[in-house]
């Protein structure tokens, strides 16, 4: 690679040009916004999903090089598509290397998260293959991270940032993430990656992520890492996580792995489902059921909804409702949830807290207290009974809770939430709003604001893959968190930032965070 063109790929960034950036993996735009807001400007996206990339397209194709260009909402394959024939479709004229300042991306990251393994064995069982018991190690998906290291050699950035699941440290015993790491350095960048939990950034959700970014040697950058701005006290599991990576990289060795220290009890704490939540107005589910208004059916994402608050009443949410470039007046759209007759009673009846084996062990209660009130009374407890079949059906979950621990789980309203998945696009129980009266799930808007999308992002589709997209997805505030430390890196002008005044965060914890640890 020419010196010269990194070189002034960075001087035009200096001497305040807008950094350019691609995003890979895209899914409906977390990493997108997040160098959006931090002054970035977007040139072109790849997603193989057709909501996710007419979702990307919807939202920043407008503010892209060139315009808001059909080509930006079409869904692309990166494993046969190239940036040449990307950027001719746009209409962006000139080397294909001289186009892109950054690189971002998150390849899939279902093969590698543990999570993700019991179904592709399932999958792979059904097809009976033989090698469907170590199937999340042929899934394919795992070679992407491969195609994301072409398009680096292909367009010649001079910063990087790929995001994954934790489990990445750990795949079959191998770490990819340092597979990854020195496949970049041998195209000339120097790397570094380690875990980082969105909490720590503001986000209202428990997500470990692990981040690498680089910059190309010529320009002479280290890579670092955004210092946390928030303290939280994570759950055993994460600290677990942390483990199994330490003792990986003692037993293979590392040579771009960074520890981020957790951060203490000295910042502010993280923010809460209940901070995060404020304004959007309630539904009350149960009432909406009995009365015969909440019916089975579609919903959409873009249904418009009043605030019921005409301020914000939080910090976050007026992050959410006044975020840069999205903000909102008196309504936004999306608050729509499942229709769950069965179960809208139950999660009136539940605690906060409470996962799916308390809950089970609950409702079997009260139908052994049912029956038993039955027979003091002379009445029939046969299972072969209209009524007691009916009053059984009315409200058993059927699901064995030793194999579906984490299958519900109730808000607890003065923590952040845990980790939102893609399964959201087929339920929501693992999300179960805090307030009894309003007996539901979370709503599409809830969804997004947990995931930090602000109230003017849109999303397409209907609301299952409105959710899916929004649990593939990386919290926007969090990637803010990582363009903002990239941006001072690169050696960009100073702007504005927008957690500041939106989130009230003190100047000097900001000033932390771009001296980066």
């Amino acid at each position: 690679m020419s010196a010269t063109l990194i070189t002034n790929k960075l001087r035009r960034i200096q001497a305040g040009g807008s950094p350019r950036y691609m995003d890979l993996f895209a899914g409906c735009g977390g990493i997108s916004l997040g160098f959006l807001t931090a002054g970035f400007h977007p040139v072109a996206s790849v997603e193989i999903d057709s909501h996710a990339a007419q979702s990307h397209g919807a939202n920043f194709a407008s503010r892209s090089i060139g315009g808001d260009h059909p080509a930006h909402h079409i869904a692309r394959d990166v494993t046969k598509e190239d940036p040449a024939t990307i950027f001719a479709e746009l209409g962006i004229h000139g080397p294909v290397d001289d186009q892109v300042d950054v690189l971002v991306g998150g390849p899939p990251c279902q093969a590698f998260a543990r999570v993700g393994r019991a179904k592709l064995r399932e999958q792979a069982h059904l097809r009976l293959e033989e090698t469907a018991d170590h199937a999340f190690l042929v899934d394919g998906r795992v070679d992407l991270w491969q195609r994301y290291v072409h398009y680096i050699r292909m367009t010649k950035p001079v910063a990087l940032l790929m995001e994954n699941v934790p489990d990445i440290l750990n795949h079959g015993g191998k770490n990819v993430a340092e597979m990854v790491a020195k496949s970049l350095s041998d195209e000339g960048y120097e790397v570094a990656y380690t875990l980082l939990n969105a909490s720590w950034y503001g986000v209202p959700q428990t997500r470990e992520r692990m981040i690498l970014i680089g910059f190309h040697r010529d320009s002479g950058i280290k890579p670092s890492f955004p210092a946390p701005t928030h303290h939280v006290i994570l759950p055993q599991g994460y600290q677990g996580t942390k483990n199994t990576a330490r003792q990986v990289i003692k037993d293979q060795g590392s040579d771009h792995h960074r520890f981020v220290t957790d951060p203490d009890a000295s910042l502010p704490p993280a923010t809460t489902a209940m901070e995060a939540l404020a304004d959007l107005p309630p539904i009350y589910a149960l009432d909406l059921f009995n009365r015969g208004e909440l019916r089975r059916g579609a919903k959409d994402p873009l249904e418009v909804v009043a605030y019921s608050a005409s301020t914000p009443s939080t910090p976050y949410s007026r992050l959410m409702r006044h975020w840069y470039g999205f903000a909102t007046k008196q309504a936004t759209t999306g608050h729509v949830i499942r229709y769950l007759p069965r179960d809208f009673k139950i999660f009136a009846e539940i605690s906060e807290g409470w996962e799916y084996p308390q809950i089970h062990d609950y409702v079997e209660k009260k139908i052994a207290e049912w029956l038993k009130s039955r027979k003091r009374r002379g009445l029939s407890t046969d299972s072969r009974d209209p009524q007691v079949l009916d009053y059984i059906k009315l409200w058993r979950i059927p699901y064995d809770p030793s194999k579906f621990p984490n299958k519900w789980w109730k808000l607890d309203s003065t923590k952040p939430v845990r980790t939102l998945l893609a399964h959201l696009g087929k339920d929501s129980y693992s999300h179960i709003h805090f307030d009894s009266e309003q007996a539901r799930t979370i709503s599409v808007r809830e969804a997004a604001r947990l995931q930090s999308f602000p109230d003017g992002f849109v999303f397409k589709g209907s609301m299952n893959p409105a959710l899916k997209q929004i649990g593939n997805a990386v919290p926007a505030l969090f990637a803010y968190a990582i363009a903002m430390s990239v941006r001072e890196n690169l050696g960009a002008p100073a702007i504005p930032d927008m957690r500041l005044e939106l989130l009230g965060l003190d100047e000097s914890l900001i000033a932390l965070t771009e001296g980066n640890v």
